[in-house]
């Protein structure tokens, strides 16, 4: 049996592995649990790269820990080892946003479900970066409709940094309306995305602060439009 086999019976059941670490279903003191083991880099330097992999680390825990004080839905961490720079944290079940808008491509559009679930991530975006989170990675992937309640839970703070500057907000706003309008026309409908954005708007505490977050998002589009067009003439 190799090291990476050793591993995954080490840690539980892999769930998927990205180009920066695995993902397993596991259980912590008899709870189900996700652990996350952030890979090594062999072309690094072993000592520099063991002080960036637990720096990045610690940076995700302090992050998704300071989103839930925040008010922000996340998983509860339970747990953080340095020594093989995993994360553990509560098993949220229930299905993933992307999913569920896949299931309307199916199963037609629940209008209802639609608006709710724009309303709550506009709610816990707004939260964030009224708090001076950035999520880096606002994709319907890493939000979760919990079976039992129907909160809206946000995961995967690998991206995550701390800022107060609208540009890296706008960047995070223009990453998470691409994700909507990409994986189901209708998340680009005017009711269900105004709902979004009033909600974003609503948890913003200083209106001069959405103010200039709302005009850098619109600018960031511009932009990115712009260099999409030079690129394909």
């Amino acid at each position: 049996m190799d090291s990476t086999q050793e591993q995954q019976q080490d840690f539980g059941v892999l769930l998927k592995q990205g180009a920066e670490g695995r993902v397993f279903v596991s259980t912590f003191v008899g709870r189900k649990c996700v652990i996350k083991e952030r890979f090594s880099k062999k072309y690094r330097h072993p000592l520099l790269d063991s002080k960036l992999t637990l720096k990045r680390l610690n940076a995700e825990a302090r992050c998704m820990t300071k989103a839930r004080k925040l008010g922000v839905p996340t998983p509860v961490l339970y747990a953080v080892d340095p020594l093989l720079h995993t994360l553990t944290f509560e098993y949220v079940d229930g299905l993933s946003v992307k999913d569920i808008l896949l299931g309307f491509g199916s199963n037609g559009i629940n209008e209802e479900q639609l608006i709710d679930i724009a309303t709550q991530i506009g709610n816990a975006v707004g939260k964030l970066h009224d708090g001076g989170l950035v999520h880096g990675d606002l994709t319907t992937s890493n939000m979760i409709i919990k079976n039992n309640t129907n909160q809206l839970v946000l995961i995967d703070f690998g991206l995550s940094f701390i800022s107060t500057i609208p540009e890296d907000k706008a960047v995070d706003l223009y990453v998470l309306e691409r994700a909507l309008i990409s994986m189901h026309s209708s998340c680009g409908d005017v009711k269900s995305f105004k709902a979004m954005v009033r909600y974003y708007e609503q948890a913003s505490s200083s209106q001069a602060t959405w103010q200039k977050a709302n005009n850098d998002w619109m600018k960031v589009k511009l932009e990115l439009a712009g260099q999409y067009s030079c690129s394909t003439r």
